[in-house]
């Protein structure tokens, strides 16, 4: 008689190629810890074909939370993770409902989330909060008498992972067309400071607990050695893909801004903190309240957030033994398969 499969089943709500979803497909597996399930909406998705999955499903967008729910059920599943933004924004407006029927949603909680889901109110925050923020003004309509520098960053105040629709601009010409261009298309617009990569660029996860104790964090020093890793590169500066490379290193007083920002906003779960170094401080220009798509460096590092916060999740754990982090050059390239 074969013995009973003592490990725990996990959803994973997101599984395209590259993605968030994949690289914690990879890290949950990386453990031997957990049974892994996948949905997505689109039949293509590259988690369907991994084999790490045990068994993934096509769901349906008008069905989302009705689909994941039943899936759950039939399947005995109790944890359920977002791959990406979208399915953080359903997974989390529907929390209620789904801890209802039994499932527990591996999610920061609702007020950071909001919080960080809109840049106008991260930065707004953080700056109430007295942490250093590049300099940001609200655009509602384009006015050509902007007061901003050049160059400069322009992005939608939501959405936005991996770096989609951001702008460097060099003069107000370009700054009045890319404006304009946002917000025909329904965006509300910041404009930023622009703050030179040659300083350094740093990507920062810090894990805290349910009751809001940090259980540690992890920082990358990004490198720009391949197109992998870079969105837009021209005279200006450089804008950073979503694709992050680089190398781990033991940088204290880094991960503690990074930390002290995670207990400002009373974090207590995921959060993912991108930042650039300016005048010797760390300056944050992207704050996600969600694992990072780096998860998975993090992991073959000797951190693995996801296992430590459902571990944490499942059995209510709040002591963890102290983290070792090795430091090391995490790089990466792409995978391909051929299905029949």
């Amino acid at each position: 008689m074969l013995g009973v499969d003592k490990r725990m089943k996990v959803l994973v709500a997101g599984l395209g190629g590259a993605s968030l979803g994949t690289e914690i497909v990879k890290s949950l597996h990386r453990t031997g810890r957990y049974c892994i399930y996948g949905c997505d909406i689109s039949a293509y998705a590259y988690g369907h074909f991994m084999p790490e999955c045990i068994k993934t499903i096509q769901i349906s967008s008008e069905r989302y939370i009705e689909s994941i729910i039943e899936f759950c059920i039939e399947n005995a599943i109790h944890y359920v993770i977002p791959g990406g933004e979208g399915p953080l924004s359903l997974l989390n407006k529907n929390r209620n409902i789904l801890n209802q029927a039994g499932i527990v949603p591996v999610l920061n909680n609702e007020k950071i989330i909001d919080i960080c889901s809109d840049k106008r109110k991260t930065f707004s925050v953080l700056n109430d909060l007295g942490f250093s923020i590049p300099y940001t003004l609200e655009i509602e309509k384009w006015e050509d008498n902007i007061d901003i520098s050049f160059p400069c960053i322009i992005k939608p105040a939501t959405g936005t992972g991996g770096s989609n629709f951001v702008f460097l601009v060099g003069n107000r010409e370009e700054l009045g067309i890319y404006v304009q261009y946002l917000l025909n298309n329904g965006q509300k617009v910041i404009v930023q400071e622009y703050i030179p990569h040659q300083g350094g660029e740093y990507t920062i996860g810090v894990l805290s607990l349910m009751n809001g104790d940090i259980v540690g964090s992890i920082c990358l020093e990004r490198v720009f050695h391949n197109k992998l890793s870079i969105m837009h590169k021209s005279e200006l500066g450089l804008i950073s893909s979503g694709y992050t490379q680089g190398f781990i290193k033991n940088r204290p007083e880094l991960c503690d801004v990074a930390e002290r920002i995670a207990k400002a906003l009373n974090s207590t779960g995921p959060i993912n903190i991108q930042g650039r170094i300016k005048d010797g401080m760390l300056v944050p220009f992207e704050i996600n309240p969600r694992f990072s798509a780096s998860t998975y460096l993090r992991s073959l590092a000797g951190f693995n957030e996801l296992d430590l916060y459902l571990q944490h999740l499942s059995t209510g754990c709040i002591d963890f033994p102290d983290l070792t982090v090795k430091e090391g050059y995490c790089v990466r390239s792409f995978t391909e398969l051929f299905v029949e």
